[in-house]
């Protein structure tokens, strides 16, 4: 039985194909008919002439492990029309860890010490199972909140004890279906871990067929080391690897993606790499200041001892307390921060760069966050794709939809076709942008219309539905899908 219809509109399927004019049918969780869609008893219309009716989008690089369970209608991501987010990122997961004390940074980006409560990666999914939000999810499993479970001390390499331990946590994390590994090797709790240690993990993910994310060691002056590193990672475990939010930073190396994206292009040539990127000159993350001393300009996001803050930037925080900016970094701590640190036209190569997936490594527990959380994807598909013209709408949609989608190994998703996942989102072209500013970050995006999520809709008249129609996207039934 038909229980929508979505008539009139342009359907872009995801796969780069060029557009065509369709009706779309969903019966249950699927996609039931794409092309001339005669009418069905019971079934509610969608009159969408005009606008693209799109394969849900993907967004591979988030931190929402929480945010699924605390904001469960996850308006910040369905109001941009995401249908699917990639968690556990940058190293950073909330299972398998539980922690009676604060949990050091940039653990603290996604929860407090009574949040870190899933001892083990299945428990986490039983509780989504349980209590599910809007949207679906796939997670990683984070090196950074293994480390913190298995070690006592962080600013070493782990022993064969510790690392036995982190290959278990990893294992069970991968049996309860995980989709791989992410490291956040910039950071301090892994900027000790030696390639040994990550190659020891990854090789684990090899007999899964799971793949190894990174927050690369370096994004500046030793990038090309970094990504050397991250491929070597992959070769010797035999393994995908994903560049997360490809960049250069610092003025020193504004240009250098002209360096990097060939020796990326290189490396895809002989081994699976793919690459994520957000489309903004600034960066956010924990309030550091070696990272605020490089910046052009740091924008607080959040403070622990002074909340009051948030919104502010640091040198007027500085001036009105009268203190350098390093001694106000100490004061504002536990801090976040957004820091100006890229090159717009790096920018603008990194997306033009045929194999850059979108990602918004939006930070949904920032009490003043940066607009990538709520502004992402329609950037990309109005101010790069419609104004700039990087590439075509079918490609803007391909990079945010079924290239995510092959990457994570997400089946019946990406792709709009008969039998697929009635993930959906239905745009308006001409107007989609986004609104979320420095100033104002959690503004909806304009031209989102609707958003189906498993054939129930989620976001629709600028605002959610109430329905939670999401499910934790376990590997191996995903894997047995795209196999039968």
């Amino acid at each position: 039985m038909t229980d929508w219809i979505l008539r009139g509109g342009e359907v872009i399927d995801g796969s780069g194909r060029p557009r065509r004019r369709a009706d779309v049918a969903i019966a249950g969780d699927r996609i039931a008919e794409i092309g001339s869609v005669g009418r069905a008893e019971g079934a509610r219309e969608v009159d969408v002439s005009g606008k693209i009716v799109a394969p849900g989008f993907i967004d591979v690089h988030t931190h929402d492990d929480r945010a699924l369970f605390a904001t469960p209608e996850m308006a910040a991501k369905a109001s941009q029309g995401v249908t699917t987010v990639v968690t556990g990122n940058c190293g950073i997961s909330l299972a398998p860890l539980l922690l009676d004390e604060a949990p050091p940074p940039p653990l603290d980006l996604i929860g407090d010490s009574a949040d870190y409560r899933y001892g083990r990666f299945a428990d986490y999914f039983a509780a989504f199972d349980r209590s599910p939000s809007a949207l679906s999810a796939a997670c990683l499993v984070g090196h950074s909140t293994l480390r913190v479970g298995a070690m006592n001390a962080l600013e070493r390499p782990a022993n064969d004890t510790e690392l036995a331990q982190m290959c278990e946590r990893l294992q069970e994390a991968l049996d309860a279906g995980a989709v791989g590994l992410s490291s956040g090797l910039a950071y301090a709790p892994a900027a000790r871990a030696p390639p040994a240690e990550i190659e020891t993990l990854a090789r684990l993910l090899r007999p899964a067929r799971a793949l190894y994310t990174t927050h690369m060691r370096n994004e500046g002056g030793a990038v090309l080391d970094s990504l050397d590193e991250s491929f070597a990672a992959g070769r010797a475990a035999g393994v995908p690897v994903v560049i997360s939010h490809h960049k250069t930073i610092g003025r020193e190396n504004f240009g250098r993606t002209a360096e990097t994206l060939p020796v990326i292009a290189e490396a895809i040539a002989h081994q699976e790499v793919g690459l994520d990127a957000y489309p903004y000159i600034a960066s956010s993350t924990v309030l550091n200041a070696a990272q605020a001393e490089r910046a052009l300009k740091v924008l607080v996001t959040w403070s622990k001892s002074a909340p009051e803050q948030a919104g502010r930037e640091l040198s007027a925080i500085a001036a009105d307390w009268g203190v350098s900016e390093k001694e106000a970094v100490d004061r504002l701590q536990p801090a976040g921060a957004v820091y100006w640190t890229m090159d717009e036209a790096d920018v603008q190569r990194v997306l033009r760069f045929e194999h850059t997936m979108i990602g918004s490594d939006g930070l949904p527990h920032d009490s003043h966050p940066h607009p990538r959380l709520w502004g992402a994807f329609p950037r990309v598909l109005g101010h790069y794709c419609r104004d700039l013209g990087l590439f075509s709408l079918e490609e803007a949609v391909r990079r945010m939809t079924g290239l995510s989608a092959t990457r994570f190994g997400l089946t019946g998703r990406g792709i709009l076709t008969v039998g697929a996942y009635a993930d959906v989102t239905v745009f308006d072209p001409a107007h989609v942008a986004d609104r979320a500013t420095f100033e104002a970050p959690m503004t909806p995006a304009a031209g989102i219309e609707h958003v189906f999520v498993n054939g129930r809709p989620v976001w629709a008249e600028g605002k959610p539905t109430g329905e939670r129609p999401g499910r934790a996207l376990r590997r191996q039934q995903m894997q047995a899908e795209a196999s039968s």
